[in-house]
């Protein structure tokens, strides 16, 4: 048996840090406590800069937007990649200030994202090959890179493939960053992408255009390129040519093509919805066919299952009832309907009429901050319980023992958590390297929450807050500005849709275990953020239970 890494060792920085980035790339599988929580720094810039202009056309508010900015200057703060001197000082005066549009200030801030885009991983990896003491945490390396490459336009797909690869061959954090550093200037492709229709109404019409492909010449492109053409009806297809930075990114852009057709077809008088496009989008070059159905966006409602209520819909209707169906479309639904449907439910579940109208907290913003402490409290006790159940050493230990005297998770997340605490009882977890990597980074991330519980917590609250806040300003230019089209309605989804699915996991775990309100549940969740690890002794696995003597 290999001789364990040393926990400060570089090998271990370097697996952790390729480890992470992989959890951020696995679309499927990864649980929402591992995924990316926020947007890369340039990303949060150009939102910014967006902002200005709805702001001016009053989809926006002018307290949404400075309170953005505010928090955008805490956030890039710690990014190396954005500079040290000239940039840094040029950013910092920016955005010191409001940026409304038009103005001076918010036209430099154009300019300045482009200075700043240009070489910003190649400073990371600066920042990587230095001394030990001084290279960044490879949690904080990992996040940043992943953001900044999936911000760009490449699909987590094509990353996951990518990453995989270079663990594969044990690169270091630095050739990690270096390759990141290529990918990030590597320019858009030219992609050959079929869709293949299986019904095709009003036919003549779909013949006029330039791009449509007969039956017969789908078959013959599809053999072309070696693609499989058993048992395929095909009605016809169309034909695009799209520039993407990877195949993903094609299909992706086909498959919007494909939504637009199918959501014209439901306005048909007959035919409604009759537009029928073969389950695979086939880009010229890409070996596999690629699934005309998105990857779910990782809102998972666990509790539907485990409290036995996923067939269970006769009855009254409550009010987390109404709130998942508004939520439905979060995870393969379109971009407008999901960012729509998902602050709704969320705003439905934590606003009320009496809540005091303040600045800072413009609109219903209030039901961000809610669900944001709602999360936080969560996520000690989802993590530890996974650690708990990844906890597999060669030879039974202390905290193996204790582990199997536990009959409930919270008893197990309890267990873990008290052995983080001690130091002497930390999980040892088994399986693939990969996957013990990834849970040793989860180890550092719990072991600081259990020494330091309210900063962490609170660290972890503002994070949440600017994602789900985001969401809530992305819904405002999708409903009240009338566009799909915003720089990160994307980002917004991807970063968005895990957390809410968490937050509405716990709101649904309550209302059918306890019978608690949405609004009481925030309030207990509030509380706790404010008590925890001080003199009533509220631990970290316990933030969202009930209190009893």
């Amino acid at each position: 048996m290999a001789t364990p890494t040393a926990p400060g060792s570089s090998v271990t920085y370097d697996r952790n840090a390729i480890a992470r980035m992989i959890d951020f790339f696995t679309i499927d599988g990864t649980p929402w406590p591992r995924r990316l929580w926020d947007v890369g720094s340039l990303l949060g810039l150009e939102e910014l800069w967006e902002a200005g202009s709805w702001a001016a056309q009053k989809v926006l508010s002018t307290a949404a937007c400075d309170w953005q900015r505010n928090e955008l200057r805490t956030i890039v703060g710690p990014d190396v990649g954005l500079g040290q001197k000239e940039l840094r000082r040029e950013l910092t005066t920016l955005l010191a200030a409001p940026l409304p549009d038009p103005s001076p200030a918010r036209r430099r801030l154009k300019e300045l994202i482009e200075h700043a885009r240009s070489g910003y991983v190649d400073r990371w990896a600066a920042a990587v090959d230095t001394t030990p003491a001084q290279r960044p945490k490879p949690e904080r390396l990992a996040r940043t890179v992943a953001s900044h490459l999936l911000d760009l336009g490449y699909d987590a797909n094509h990353l996951a493939a990518w990453a995989n690869e270079l663990n594969a061959r044990q690169a270091t954090a630095l050739e990690v960053v270096q390759s990141a550093a290529t990918l990030a200037k590597a320019p858009e492709h030219s992609f050959d992408v079929l869709v293949v229709l299986l019904a095709v109404p009003e036919r003549p019409l779909a013949e006029q255009q330039l791009n449509w492909t007969a039956k017969g010449k789908v078959i013959e492109w599809l053999k072309e390129h070696n693609f499989s053409v058993q048992g395929l009806r095909v009605g016809g297809g169309f034909r695009y040519q799209v520039n993407a930075l990877d195949a993903y990114g094609a299909a992706n852009q086909a498959r919007e093509m494909v939504e637009r057709m199918v959501a014209r077809s439901s306005f048909q008088r007959s035919n409604r919805g009759g537009i029928v496009a073969a389950p695979n989008i086939w880009v010229g070059g890409h070996p596999q066919p690629i699934s005309l159905l998105p990857p779910a966006r990782g809102a998972n409602i666990l509790a539907l299952v485990h409290e036995g209520h996923l067939y269970r819909v006769d009855g009254e209707r409550r009010l987390i009832d109404d709130a998942l169906e508004l939520a439905a479309p979060l995870n393969q639904g379109a971009l407008g309907p999901a960012v729509a449907g998902g602050w709704a439910a969320v705003e439905s579940l934590l606003t009320h009429p009496d809540d005091p109208q303040e600045e800072e907290r413009s609109g219903k913003a209030v039901a961000a901050d809610r669900l944001a402490a709602i999360i936080a409290c969560s996520w000690p006790r989802a993590e530890l319980t996974a650690l708990a159940h990844r906890h597999s050493p060669a030879e039974p230990d202390e905290l193996s023992s204790a582990l199997d005297g536990c009959t409930t998770n919270i008893e197990r997340a309890r267990t873990v958590a008290e052995g983080l605490k001690s130091g002497s009882r930390r999980p040892r977890p088994s399986g693939r390297k990969l996957q013990r990597h990834s849970d040793m980074a989860a180890i550092d991330r719990m072991a600081r929450v259990v020494d330091d519980p309210r900063r962490e917590l609170n660290e972890a609250v503002k994070t949440f807050r600017v994602a789900l806040r985001r969401l809530y300003r992305t819904r405002n230019i999708v409903l009240h500005g009338g566009s799909t089209k915003g720089v990160a309605l994307q980002a917004t989804l991807r970063i968005g849709a895990p957390l809410v699915g968490a937050g509405l996991d716990r709101l649904a775990h309550a209302a059918l275990t306890e019978g608690i309100r949405p609004l009481d549940l925030a309030a207990r969740a509030e509380l706790a953020l404010k008590l925890v690890g001080g003199e009533t002794a509220l631990s970290v696995v316990e933030l969202l239970e009930p209190r009893r003597g």
